[in-house]
């Protein structure tokens, strides 16, 4: 058995070995754009447009004034711009200041790959379902290049007809399908039940963007739920289901089923769009890692939240950050409870910190933790490495 495991291990660093080489032997992709799908994690500014700004202190970390992110600064999507050379993406949805030359922001807050049953006032989640993320982006795709053939400012705002089937196309979106069905009181074993049309419907939207053109996906897996305050806050379990970290098992065990089923998903993908290069990107253990290892990633606090009010993690799913509470007859500002956020990896409890995201961009970019194993910016090269 130790032979076969070792054997086992061996073959496994070599295909690593000789992927990421391969990708290293060609020349980056120099993607012109990004066009990205995906809810809160990866969200520039889309909920703010629809209802109302992030407040401070979102963004103040490195904005220092709100910027349509629900952090204190800097998402994972914005480092995996920044690592390409390109802006930060404007969001879809906002009118006043976007710039859309090098791609377009679809994510909202809030957003389920499944339409949602309940409007967000009633439940949280965004009306703004992956469906929609795509009418936008099919939408977008011919009304870019009508704007951009006026000429002047409308030609230097849109991108080139060229550029969708040279872009990176990134997914991160599917963690609010595992909670709505948690906080709608489902049990995991129902909530597993409904995984398989998710993942489905998620299949049919990126064989969509796939006929429009794209070509190469990023796809994100979803985090360790389990984790989260907002998630431990509002279904707490028995202390002998809590791991060493501080999460909840059960709950993460349901996001690895999740993303086992994502991962399967993405191999039936590649069998039927032959021209695409897919990669998926084990985002999970990376932020698991800031979980269980803080230190190791420069952390001191890994569970509650930064930006918050009372409780055990600092989480009030009544009072969230940038809320206001009475105190001796006067509106007090929900604030930071921590004095640097750089040593907090959860921000807002549902949200990770900037410094937290930074750590999480840092171990995918080198395609480490991804299949295949390929650099960021190699992806274009993936679909001759792919492993099945």
């Amino acid at each position: 058995m130790k032979s076969q495991f070792s054997k086992l291990l061996v073959a496994t660093a070599m295909l690593m070995f000789l992927s990421v080489s391969l990708a290293a032997s060609s020349s980056p992709c120099k993607f012109p754009a990004i066009f990205n799908f995906g809810d809160s994690n990866s969200d520039t500014g889309g909920l703010s447009a629809l209802f109302g700004q992030a407040r401070l202190p979102h963004g103040e970390s490195y904005f220092h004034s709100p910027a349509g992110r629900y952090c204190d600064g800097r998402l994972v999507i914005d480092f995996i711009a920044n690592s390409l050379e390109l802006p930060f993406l404007s969001a879809y949805l906002d009118s006043v200041g976007s710039n859309f030359t090098h791609g377009a922001n679809f994510a909202t807050a809030g957003s389920t790959i499944r339409p949602q049953n309940t409007t967000i006032r009633q439940s949280g989640f965004s009306p703004v379902s992956l469906d929609v993320q795509y009418n936008e982006f099919y939408d977008f795709q011919p009304r870019s290049q009508t704007t951009r053939s006026r000429g002047g400012v409308f030609e230097q705002l849109m991108p080139k007809a060229e550029d969708f089937s040279r872009a990176l196309y990134a997914f991160d979106i599917g963690q609010n399908d595992l909670t709505s069905g948690l906080f709608l009181n489902m049990s995991i074993t129902q909530v597993k039940a409904y995984v398989p049309d998710v993942l489905n419907q998620f299949n049919s939207i990126v064989k969509y963007v796939y006929n429009q053109g794209g070509r190469y996906f990023w796809i994100h897996n979803t985090g360790p739920i389990g984790c989260l305050p907002y998630v431990l806050d509002r279904l707490p379990i028995p202390a002998a289901q809590v791991d060493k970290a501080g999460c909840a098992t059960p709950y993460n065990k349901l996001a690895r089923f999740f993303n086992r089923g994502l991962k399967q998903a993405v191999v039936q993908l590649r069998k039927e769009l032959p021209l695409a290069a897919i990669t998926y990107v084990d985002v999970y253990s990376a932020k698991y890692s800031l979980i269980s290892q803080p230190q190791k990633h420069g952390f001191k606090q890994p569970i509650r939240a930064c930006c918050g009010h009372g409780g055990k993690y600092n989480f009030n799913k009544h009072i969230g950050c940038g809320g206001k509470i009475r105190v001796h007859g006067k509106d007090v500002l929900v604030g930071k409870a921590c004095q640097d956020p750089s040593l907090w990896v959860n921000w807002d409890g549902v949200h990770f910190t900037e410094a937290a995201n930074k750590r999480v961009f840092d171990q995918i970019v080198d395609g480490s933790l991804s299949d295949p194993p390929t650099p960021l910016k190699f992806a274009c090269h993936g679909k001759q490495q792919q492993t099945h």
